[in-house]
């Protein structure tokens, strides 16, 4: 590969971390070659490449950022190109970061916000990493909320500690009536340094829910880039305004909860490189809310991910780092949640009987909730109906189909209509179910109501479970119920 004439001085720097991490120039050169394999490059580098750099050669591209990446999976702490002597490039990691102040929280949040906005096609494209998955968890549940994140107002108090762990800020409770959330004051755009005020983060929220809303029902792709204009146009002006210690933590806390909404939404039109980048960033903005427990549901976003791509034992570690992180302290059904989504990596393992030690754990833990229990906002979605889904798909991943048809019908009764996608989702589930146990008639019936839905969603994953049931369908295309399920839809066009 073409490279730039080298420098007079050497890399010390790189020279040093080859050495730290053991490396020979030849094994270094190997592993930036399969790094670059997974985002598509054919770059064949060798020990003489290696030995170029060492000399103070730059190498070309996105290379520093993957020779950064091959380091920090080695050794554990997140290098950027600077750190090893190279020039800075094409971030290939950028986002994965987890940031050490609020300051540089904001400056990564807020690049990824205006380049997806934007016309960086390229940035739905990047690929997901399950080494990117390690630092950001490590970090979050070693580390401790920030001192102060208030912004001129040099006169406010830290947050208070207890036990080492500093207290939850309760999110600001939404009023009835509250400010058009996309109005701008006056008339006039919002700009940097202005105050923030409790009907800002009020809008915040309202924001939230009505994306959420329109996520549900219509798939992540209707609104998802409304949503992030919004962020880069409404919020990172607010984060970058003025405010007090308590505005500050509700505002961050805010902004924790939009920003894993932009990554859920991204993670359904099937971006899962910019999802987690954005669900990394979420899980940083988290810990200057001083939220552990919405940083535990942001590792179980994330889990939830890793499970539809395949990587069960990433899912699994994610969901127990979220349990280690909130403890034995949160409500039953946020307990509920987390030992639910353990199982469901369980079971993309095949691993049955830890996948029925944590649904049982769920189940328990749900059973003893009570209606007056004070709840997150973001866990009052996870009910009997959100629990018996959960079962639903665990018992199809482990081919129990009667057990997995016995939960997905009991969720779609009682699933309520407004969660349009996920009553889709266990449609297809059920199908699965009903194939397994040889009932072809109903299983293609399902599959069809399932594929209507589908094309009715602007939902990559819709579509993709509906494509799971058709792979499933595959040996028995010359039966009849099948070409009656094929030629349904065909006609949806």
């Amino acid at each position: 590969m073409t490279e730039r004439p080298a420098q007079r001085t050497p890399n010390r720097q790189l020279a040093a971390l080859i050495a730290e991490a053991g490396f020979s120039n030849a094994g270094l050169a190997r592993r930036v070659d399969q790094l670059g394999l997974e985002h598509g490059l054919d770059l064949r580098y060798d020990k003489t490449s290696v030995t170029r750099w060492l000399r103070g050669q730059q190498p070309r591209g996105t290379t520093p950022a993957l020779i950064a990446e091959v380091f920090t999976r080695r050794l554990g702490r997140r290098l950027s190109a600077q750190d090893l002597g190279l020039d800075a490039c094409a971030p290939v990691y950028a986002g994965l970061e987890f940031a050490a102040t609020p300051e540089e929280a904001v400056d990564i949040v807020g690049g990824l916000w205006r380049k997806d906005s934007g016309s960086h096609a390229e940035l739905r494209k990047i690929a997901f990493t399950p080494a990117g998955l390690v630092v950001p968890s490590r970090d979050w549940l070693i580390g401790r909320a920030d001192d102060r994140v208030s912004r001129g107002d040099p006169g406010a108090a830290r947050i208070p500690v207890q036990g080492g762990r500093p207290v939850s800020v309760k999110p600001l409770a939404v009023p009835e009536q509250v400010r058009p959330p996309f109005r701008q004051r006056a008339g006039t755009e919002r700009g940097p340094g202005q105050r923030v005020t409790a009907g800002d983060i009020a809008a915040l929220r309202s924001v939230g829910e009505l994306f959420r809303s329109l996520d549900n029902a219509y798939g992540g792709g209707h609104a998802r880039q409304a949503l992030v204009r919004y962020l880069e146009h409404e919020l990172e002006p607010m984060l970058r305004g003025t405010y007090g210690e308590q505005t500050g933590r509700r505002l961050f806390a805010a902004a924790a909860d939009l920003t894993r909404l932009a990554g859920w939404t991204s993670y359904d039109i099937a971006a899962h490189g910019l999802a987690q980048r954005y669900f990394v960033q979420a899980l940083r903005l988290s810990q200057a809310a001083a939220d552990r427990a919405y940083g535990s549901y942001v590792l179980v976003t994330m889990s939830r991910q890793a499970v539809y791509l395949g990587h069960g034992r990433e899912a699994v570690q994610l969901a127990r780092v979220a349990q280690q992180g909130v403890g034995s302290s949160a409500p039953p059904v946020v307990q509920a949640l987390l030992y639910a989504v353990e199982a469901r990596g369980h079971g993309v393992l095949g691993e049955v009987r830890a996948a029925t030690a944590s649904l049982v754990r769920a189940e328990r833990a749900l059973e003893i909730a009570r209606p007056g229990d004070e709840v997150p906002y973001w866990a009052r979605f996870f009910d009997d109906a959100q629990l018996a889904d959960e079962f639903g798909h665990c018992h199809r991943d482990l081919q129990q189909y009667r057990a997995a048809a016995q939960h997905a019908e009991r969720s779609l009764q009682l699933r309520a209509p407004g969660y349009a996608r996920s009553r889709l989702f266990c449609r297809v589930v059920l199908a699965s179910a009903r194939l397994g146990l040889g009932e072809l008639d109903q299983a293609c019936q399902l599959g069809a109501e399932a594929a209507t839905q589908a094309s009715e969603m602007r939902s990559v994953r819709a579509l993709e479970y509906v494509r799971d049931f058709e792979r499933r369908l595959e040996p028995y295309r010359d039966a009849a119920p099948v070409r009656g399920y094929r030629d349904k839809v065909a006609a949806l066009g």
